[in-house]
C-alpha cells in the first residue's frame, strides 16, 4: 500500500514486470482451456436466398458455430445439397416440370371429328379394297383395321388408312396418313449382313410383348420411336417388321416413295397417336393365325386357327389387324370420280 500511496493519483498507474531470461534447458508452456464444441445449426433457406442460389430450391445452408479465438481465419459457410454429394451436384437453375407417371396418363383418343380422315375417292377405294380382303371371321374378331398400300405409285400408294369397326360391321375411316414401306432392294445392313429391304404383303397382328416408346434397331443401328412389332414368326424366328416413326430426312419421304428397310414408317406425331390409340382401346381376345409346325412359320395369308368344334382360337392380344398389299388404286380411284 505504501507504494500505491506514493503514486500520483491523477495519472493511471503503470506496472512494469521484468521477466528474467530463460536458462539453457528451461521450457515455458502457455496452457489454454479449449473452447467447448457447439453443434452446427441447419437453417431452412429463405425465399430471397433461393432466388440466387445456384443449387435451386432443394439446397439448404449449413451455418458453422462460432469458432475459438485461437484459429487464424474462419472458413466460409458451405452449401450442401441434401440429395446428392456436393461434387456431383448438377445445375438445377433451370426448372423442369416433373413428368406424369405412366400410370396416370390419359391414353384415350377423342372420337370424331378427325381432321386426318378426308371423305374422298381415295378413302372410299381403300375401304372397298379392305372389305374385299376380309373373311367373315377376320371382320368379326378384329375391331381396328390398318390398310397399308406398299405400291410405288398411284393415289393409294405409300399410305396407311385406319378404320374403326362400328356396330353391324361397318368400317369408318379414322385416319388417312402418309407412310413409307420397304425399299424392295438387296442391301447390306449396319452389321454387314445381306438383307432384302421389303415389306411383305399379307395379314399381320401386333406383338403385345414388343411395344416400345423408344427403341433402336440392332440390324440397322437406327432409332425406332413408338415401335410396334408384328407378331409374325418365320422359320422359327420372330421378324423385326414393325410400325414406327420416321426421323430426320426420312420424314420428308413419307407418302412420296418407298424408303424403309422393311418397316412401315409414319410421322412422329401419327406414330405416337396410333400406339396410344391401340394400347388404350384395343387389348382383348384376338384370333390366332395358323402355324405350320414343319416350316415353323406363321401364316400371313389370313388363315386362322380353329378348335375341334370349328371355333376360332383366340389369345390375349390386340384386336388390331394389319393388311398390306401392293396396290396403287389408279383404276379404282379414276372410276370413282
Amino acid at each position: 500500500m505504501a507504494l500505491l500511496d506514493s503514486l500520483d493519483q491523477t495519472r493511471d498507474p503503470v506496472v512494469r514486470l521484468t521477466i528474467r531470461p530463460m536458462v539453457p534447458g528451461e521450457e515455458r508452456l502457455l496452457t489454454r482451456k479449449p473452447s467447448a464444441p457447439v453443434e452446427p445449426r441447419a437453417l431452412a433457406p429463405a425465399d430471397a436466398f433461393l432466388a440466387d442460389n445456384e443449387f435451386g430450391p432443394s439446397a439448404t445452408i449449413e451455418i458453422l458455430p462460432d469458432l475459438p479465438d485461437d484459429l487464424p481465419v474462419p472458413p466460409e459457410p458451405k452449401l450442401v445439397s441434401p440429395r446428392m454429394p456436393r461434387a456431383a451436384a448438377p445445375d438445377f437453375r433451370i426448372a423442369r416440370p416433373a413428368e406424369k407417371p405412366a400410370a396416370s396418363r390419359d391414353w384415350r383418343i377423342p372420337d370424331p371429328p378427325l381432321p386426318d380422315a378426308p371423305a374422298g375417292p381415295r378413302a372410299i377405294a381403300a375401304s372397298v379394297r379392305l372389305k374385299a380382303a376380309l373373311s367373315p371371321d377376320l371382320l368379326n374378331n378384329f375391331d381396328l383395321f390398318l390398310y397399308v398400300s406398299k405400291a410405288s405409285s398411284g393415289p393409294l400408294a405409300q399410305r396407311m388408312y385406319v378404320f374403326k369397326k362400328q356396330p353391324g360391321g361397318v368400317l369408318n375411316l379414322a385416319y388417312d396418313w402418309a407412310a413409307s414401306t420397304g425399299r424392295e432392294k438387296h442391301e447390306t445392313n449396319a452389321r454387314g449382313r445381306a438383307s432384302f429391304t421389303a415389306t411383305p404383303a399379307g395379314y399381320y397382328q401386333l406383338d403385345p410383348k414388343r411395344m416400345y416408346r423408344r427403341y433402336r434397331s440392332y440390324s440397322w443401328d437406327q432409332p425406332m420411336p413408338n415401335a410396334m412389332f408384328f407378331n409374325w414368326e418365320r422359320q422359327g424366328l420372330k421378324t423385326g417388321l414393325a410400325i414406327h416413326a420416321a426421323e430426320g430426312e426420312n420424314i420428308n419421304k413419307l407418302g412420296v416413295q418407298r424408303n424403309s428397310a422393311g418397316c412401315i414408317h409414319l410421322s412422329p406425331e401419327n406414330a405416337e397417336t396410333l400406339q396410344t390409340l391401340i394400347r388404350a382401346n384395343y387389348r382383348g381376345q384376338a384370333p390366332r393365325f395358323a402355324y405350320n409346325s414343319t416350316t415353323r412359320t406363321m401364316s400371313n395369308k389370313g388363315a386362322l386357327m380353329y378348335d375341334r368344334d370349328g371355333n376360332v382360337r383366340t389369345a390375349d392380344d390386340y384386336r388390331v389387324l394389319i393388311f398390306i398389299e401392293n396396290y396403287g388404286g389408279k383404276d379404282m380411284v379414276a372410276a370413282l370420280f
